[in-house]
């Protein structure tokens, strides 16, 4: 495929899957499709994850259906949320239905392996074991074993292959029984798919509870809105919202899509963006966010993004996206998982090719696992070897080690939704944990990216604070220019009243010159003070200091005396100086890259509590600056701007501030869609913490296999308590998965 292809990316949702093996199947049909460049399914999240061009959609339909008993939709076609609750009690039914028939045949199992009958009472159980056995395997199972033959037929084979392979022999062992000198084992047969049903229950549920993420967010969305047309209110259900509609929000509605307030006054909850209780008051010019709550008054509101361009649906694209990376250390198990089951499957006949070849010498280990769960497996050949083969198939579990890493991304991505914190590609969680230089862009991640009076300071007693401020604003409300803004603003803020200015002359670069009740005013540099030879003794000292801080300093004179000094900054965000000492306080190596001068650069960080600084950097040469840093460790770079896509690209992990523009966003590994600097910790912590967790559920998922099969091998592990522990191993994966939640108070 030419390099150059567009690549469309598309989601589908799965029905139908049981393990990873599953999920590998699914992906080794997709691929073969002409045109598909990489298929990705999450078992976790019951997810297909498309990377193509040109590709069908009936296509993709076919190729998931034609790798086993499974059914694709496009991701949000249909009630995703409903079909998983039918599949949840279609489960609970199967599950309860089989115990009413394998729960007496369990009993009967143990008191006759303990006890000894008569030849007709044998009979009358065998034939019990049998005929009990067939509804369970072949009703409440028939899923199971459709799935498993499909898998077979495209040899494909998956978990339902194994739990196939092992209830049909086991309960074929029954017939044979009449025939050849062998146990019936088609009471086990039984068992052993009551728990694989009932496993199935309880996996379904906890992964439901672990992927609860979007399902939250979905419901954050307006159902309806009511839109103004000619004058009058129509009420249209939210997905039919146009860009340019008039929305009408009444107080404690939902805000039905993105847009601008046109008229009204009131306050709106935006605590799912900003996680901040208190609400945000709106007005005229205002932007509003889709999903949030308008409060106590009435908005008119014009719709600028709907349906699947609003910030809500942006989250929940971010959210998929995470549940559907991947991180590096699944890789091996990917790689395991797609030859698991061929390979449990030539353990099996290898074991039972063992027992029947060395009856004696596999017999005599068993007396050294005489603690273990181990039932007599009759006297003769073929019994044992049919036991230890039995239990080799059914214990055996590649489920664990596909649900290993998607489940604690489903957590992961719940968790960091909350926050504010959205983690793009799996990558970062791995990588994150060997950072050790933090890297930040200046304006806009450290400080707020827009100027603001800092200080008004009067030059003698003559002038007062609040009549320097008023001469400032009134001279500064005919400029455009940004630091006239801060000041204008200012003075809004303190209900300053403006003079009416006479004869203004704006000299660009420098200042301004006006006439006030018929005297001259100037508010400029100092350079335009000295040009005007008006001395500046009296502000000297002030004007020193602020510099020093980084701050722009501009005088005030009445005639051809200064009556004080004002300053503008561009101020660090709340909670910055917070966030970098956290880092440096964690051992990071703090590091901020600027285009502005060396002593604003160096006055910002010396605020911030930034160790080191790189000044007068062109936009082109951050990136450099991440390679350099590089050389000396792994970098995290935090950063908003255009000009700071190549170096969060470069950078081993880039956090793009979700405020920030939308090809920065697109270029981060982690995005914090609040702005706010302390999701940087968050975010590290947060990732942290997740690759402990999956680190943790690899371990214990290989652990399990590689202990568990051995001993079914060597006929020490009973079928039935082959498949608790089976099933106990995928819940207790997708529990610990769960228990990253315990986090969430500390990030």
């Amino acid at each position: 495929m030419p390099e150059n292809m567009t690549m469309e990316k598309r989601i589908f949702d799965v029905e139908g899957m049981h393990c990873a093996a599953c999920a590998k199947s699914i992906e080794k049909s997709v691929k073969k499709l002409s045109g598909v460049r990489s298929a990705y399914v999450n078992f976790a999240a019951k997810k297909l994850y498309i990377e193509g061009e040109g590709v069908d959609e009936a296509d993709i339909l076919k190729a998931v259906s034609s790798a086993g008993d499974y059914i694709a939709r496009p991701a949000g076609a249909g009630a995703a949320e409903d079909v998983e609750i039918a599949e949840m009690e279609s489960a609970r039914r199967k599950a309860l239905y089989s115990w009413i028939f394998a729960l007496p045949v369990g009993v009967l199992m143990v008191f006759h392996m303990f006890s000894h009958v008569s030849a007709a009472a044998e009979f009358i159980l065998d034939l019990f074991f049998i005929l009990a056995a067939i509804p369970v395997l072949f009703v409440f199972g028939r899923k199971t074993y459709v799935s498993a033959l499909k898998s077979a037929r495209t040899r494909s084979f998956n978990m339902d292959f194994l739990i196939f392979m092992g209830t049909i022999i086991a309960f074929i062992t029954g017939p044979l029984k009449y025939i050849l000198p062998v146990e019936n084992y088609s009471a086990i047969a039984a068992m052993i798919m009551a728990f694989h049903l009932t496993g199935r229950y309880v996996e379904a549920g906890a992964r439901g509870r672990a992927g609860i993420a979007i399902k939250k967010l979905l419901t954050l969305e307006a159902k309806e809105a009511v839109v103004i047309e000619d004058g009058i209110e129509k009420k249209i259900p939210a997905d039919t919202l146009k860009a340019g509609n008039t929305m009408l929000i009444k107080p404690g509605e939902k805000i039905p899509a993105d847009g601008i307030v046109i008229k009204g006054e009131s306050a709106v909850d935006e605590s799912m963006v900003s996680g901040e209780s208190m609400p945000v008051e709106k007005k005229e010019g205002d932007k509003v966010i889709g999903a949030t709550v308008n409060q106590d008054g009435v908005l008119y509101v014009k719709a600028l993004k709907v349906g699947k361009d609003t910030f809500l649906s942006g989250i929940i694209r971010l959210v998929e996206e995470a549940q559907g990376s991947r991180v590096p250390i699944q890789q091996f198990a990917d790689r395991v998982t797609g030859v698991f089951v061929p390979a449990v499957l030539i353990i099996a006949a290898a074991t039972f090719l063992v027992w029947i070849i060395f009856p004696g010498f596999m017999s005599g280990i068993k007396p050294a696992f005489a603690f273990l769960p181990v039932s007599s497996s009759g006297a003769g050949t073929l019994t044992p070897a049919l036991f230890a083969a039995i239990a080799v198939l059914v214990i055996a579990c590649p489920c664990a080690l596909g649900l290993a890493t998607p489940t604690v991304l489903m957590v992961a991505s719940g968790i960091g939704a909350e926050k504010g914190i959205f983690i793009r590609r799996g990558e970062a969680i791995q990588t994150m944990k060997d950072v050790s230089i933090a890297a930040f862009d200046k304006t806009g991640t450290i400080t707020k990216g827009a100027p603001e009076l800092t200080d008004v300071i009067p030059a003698g007693a003559e002038t007062d604070r609040k009549e320097l401020l008023k001469v400032a604003v009134s001279m500064e409300s005919v400029s455009e220019h940004p630091v006239a803004r801060a000041v204008v603003s200012a003075g809004k803020k303190e209900n300053i009243e403006s003079y009416e200015i006479e004869e203004f002359q704006i000299i660009r670069g420098k200042g301004i010159r006006a006439s006030i009740n018929g005297k001259k005013f100037i508010i400029g540099s100092g350079r335009l003070m000295a040009e005007e030879g008006i001395d500046l003794k009296a502000a000297e000292a002030s004007m020193a200091e602020m510099e020093g801080q980084g701050k722009t300093v501009m005088c005030v004179a009445a005639g051809q005396s200064i009556i004080g000094v004002i300053a503008v900054a561009d101020t660090l965000k709340p909670g910055a100086k917070e966030t970098i000492s956290r880092l440096n306080n964690f051992g990071f190596r703090t590091v901020m890259l600027t285009g502005d001068n060396g002593r604003t650069a160096s006055a910002v960080a010396g605020q911030a509590g930034i160790l080191e600084v790189r000044a007068d950097i062109l936009p082109d040469d951050k990136m450099a600056a991440i390679r350099e840093l590089q050389k000396e460790g792994k970098v995290v770079f935090a950063g908003d701007g255009i000009n700071d896509a190549p170096a969060l690209k470069q950078a081993d992990v880039g956090i793009a501030i979700g405020t920030g523009t939308d090809i920065a966003i697109e270029a981060g590994d982690i995005i914090l869609a609040r702005g706010d600097l302390d999701g940087v910790v968050s975010s590290i912590l947060l990732s942290r913490e997740t690759f402990k967790k999956i680190r943790q559920n690899l371990f214990w998922a290989f652990f399990y296999n590689v202990v568990a099969i051995p001993l079914a091998v060597m006929g020490v592990m009973h079928p039935v308590v082959a498949e608790i522990a089976m099933a106990t191993s995928s819940v207790s994966v997708v529990t610990n998965a769960a228990l990253l939640r315990r986090v969430k108070r500390s990030i």
